[in-house]
Formats: C-alpha cells, structure tokens, sequence
C-alpha cells in the first residue's frame, strides 16, 4: 500500500500530478499518467482534504473515494506516495503565486506537474492552468496541462458518476469509474429485528464521509476481510419503514445461503443492481414475503453475472 502524508512527510523531490481525483475516472487518470515515471521526481498525486467548499462554504462533500480507498486505486497507476494538503481558510488565501512558491515547490520540490486543463487554485481561485504553467517552468518545472476527456455525453465527471449512483444506476457510475463501485463498513450489533422475522442481517457502520447511492435495495456482493471468496448478498440502504420510519439511515447487508457471525469485522460491499425503492409494509409477513422475491431475484442476478 502506498503512503498516505502530509506535505511535510512527503519523500522528495516529486512529479506531482495535482487535482481532487475524486473517482479516479479515466478523466483523471489522464492527468495522472502525464507526469514522468522515469524522471528525478517520486511519482505523486497531491490532493486536498477536506473538501475546499466544505471550509469556505460549509457545504458537506461526500467522496466517492476515501484517502484509505484512493491509495490503493492509485498504487496500479505507478504512483508512489498521496500527499494530502489540509485546506484551511489559511491555505485559502494564499495568493496562486504563494501557492505555487511555497507548497509546490518549496514544500514539495515539484519537478514536474501535471493537471488538468480546468484547474484552479488561489485565493479567489484566481489561479489557472496558464499562471501555473508560467511560473512554473520560470523556476524549470515542466508542466503538463491535460485536456478535459469527453465521451458521447459530455465531459467525463464525478459530478456525473454522483448523479448515476443517486438514481441508483449503478452500471452507468461504474462504466463511467471504470471499475466496480464498492464501499466498506464495520459490522455492529444491531436491533435484532432481521433475526426475528428470518432474514438476519450484518449492520455496517460506514465512514459518514463516503457517498453512497440512492435508497433502496440492492443486489449486491460483499468481501469480508481475511477472506478472498466473494459472497452473494441482498443489500437494504435507508431506514426501516416498516418497524421504525424515523429512525435514520442504516445499511444493513443479508448474506445468501450463509450463516456467518459478522460481528466486528469489516467487510466490502459492491452493490450490483437496485432491485427496489425502500416501502412500507402492512405487517412483518408482507415484509418478509417480499424479501425472499428480492432474495431469489438478486441470486438470479449475481448467478448470472459470477
């Protein structure tokens, strides 16, 4: 696994590719593989955390990739290291001179950059490609400034991967990831409620930062940790309806077929296809009748796709 630090714990000097990367869509990876693998420089992603909107507009931005997640997503891409600039309202006025002067190359002795073509950064975000490109090579950095993908739909986005996994179009976002959409919790005790009507479930805690899809049920697969066999499941995201409609949101994962104690560990989800949005049943034998369709729809389904 490769290092996950700050810029002061970065090993020197670097080839930076620079950007949020949130998805690690082909978009992205474009601008990853423009920074030399045989050059002076530790191959490099930098990012920024939190979410620059989360400090200056208090507005919260779920991630589609954790740090934790993104390390391993990187390390098949050659990079080395993910360095991690916390965004501050301090970070937030520096001037893009300032920024590129005392982060990039003082900091990180960038000795080359790339990013992409829409990039900003600066107090104001008033810099731009062009300013960084400029200042940049004065101080004889290359700088590799890469143009935006499109595909047949536009420009490729996390805003769209986001916009596909809230409608619960699940093979739409991982089309547009390039990969299966995934995301991990820890299982914790819970109500007791699947045990009581047959249909027990593992309760995952899952990181408040991560952004999952739309409410529903899912056909799912789920990886648990140690263990390298994958394991057909029914996925519930949302609260109960039925039993407790206040209550918040839960993600409560049935194993197919299986009776494993869950208890404690972390397991992986990789939810394949929405079977259903969430409802209120009229008593715990409607429910459990419609769970067993859903149980024998999402076997048909992960039959099908194994």
């Amino acid at each position: 696994m490769i290092p996950l630090c700050s810029p002061k714990e970065a090993s020197l000097p670097t080839a930076i590719a620079l950007g949020s990367f949130d998805g690690l869509h082909a978009g992205h990876q474009r601008v990853i593989k423009g920074i030399e693998r045989n050059g002076p420089g530790i191959p490099t992603v930098v990012s920024f955390w939190p979410h620059p909107r989360e400090i200056l507009f208090g507005e919260p931005r779920l991630r589609l990739d954790l740090p934790s997640e993104k390390t391993s997503l990187l390390e098949p891409l050659g990079i080395k290291q993910l360095v991690l600039i916390p965004f501050n309202r301090e970070l937030a006025a520096l001037s893009p001179e300032t920024f590129i002067n005392k982060i990039l190359i003082e900091t990180l002795d960038a000795r080359d950059i790339a990013i992409g073509e829409n990039f900003r950064f600066g107090k104001n975000r008033q810099g731009d490609a062009a300013m960084l490109k400029k200042i940049a090579e004065e101080s004889g950095i290359k700088v590799s400034v890469i143009p935006i993908l499109k595909d047949q739909n536009g420009r490729m986005s996390s805003s769209r991967i986001r916009s596909a996994l809230n409608s619960g179009q699940i093979d739409i976002a991982e089309k547009l990831l390039g990969r299966p959409y995934t995301f991990r919790g820890t299982v914790v005790k819970g109500k007791g409620i699947g045990n009581k009507i047959g249909w027990p479930t593992a309760n995952l805690e899952v990181d408040g930062r991560k952004f999952l899809p739309s409410l529903g049920v899912y056909a799912s697969w789920v990886w648990i940790e140690n263990v390298k066999t994958s394991f057909p499941a029914v996925m519930n995201l949302g609260p109960q309806p039925t039993f407790s409609p206040n209550s918040p949101s839960a993600v409560e994962v049935h194993l197919l077929d299986q009776n494993i104690n869950l208890l404690n560990t972390e397991i992986i989800v990789q939810p394949l296809k929405r079977l259903r949005g969430q409802e209120k049943f009229e008593n715990i034998k409607s429910l459990s009748n419609q769970i067993e369709l859903d149980a024998n729809q999402a076997r048909l389904l992960l039959k099908y796709k194994n």
